[in-house]
């Protein structure tokens, strides 16, 4: 048992030493110029990097990431008709574009798909 606390309060001291000297003799400036301004190229910026958020773009990029991931649903269902009973093939495959569907009218009617506004 004393072996084991021994081990133990070794390895934590060890480790808080080095810790302790890595932290002492690293040179990092907290203000460092180059880390604090973004990363244009190695080009200082000429204006702002803090510009304003556009949330429809970012709407319509969160729509184009749902329907690509359900593209990518859509294509082995050819390959699974094959394999697979036919009557439950259609249901599901039925099912699924009707929910893409539904989804591209709601999107649609909420005026979601709209660039001019």
């Amino acid at each position: 048992m004393t072996m084991i606390i021994t081990t133990a309060t070794v390895t934590i001291l060890l480790s808080l030493t080095i810790m302790v000297l890595t932290t002492l003799l690293s040179k990092k400036m907290n203000e460092d110029r180059e880390k604090s301004s973004p990363f244009e190229c190695g080009f200082d910026p000429k204006n702002s990097a803090r510009i304003p958020f556009s949330s429809r773009f970012f709407l319509i990029a969160v729509i184009f990431m749902i329907f690509d991931v359900e593209i990518a649903l859509l294509l082995p269902m050819p390959i699974t008709m094959t394999t697979s009973n036919i009557k439950a093939w259609m249901i599901v495959s039925s099912l699924f574009l009707l929910i893409l569907i539904i989804g591209l009218y709601h999107e649609w009617n909420q005026g979601s798909l709209e660039w001019s506004n």
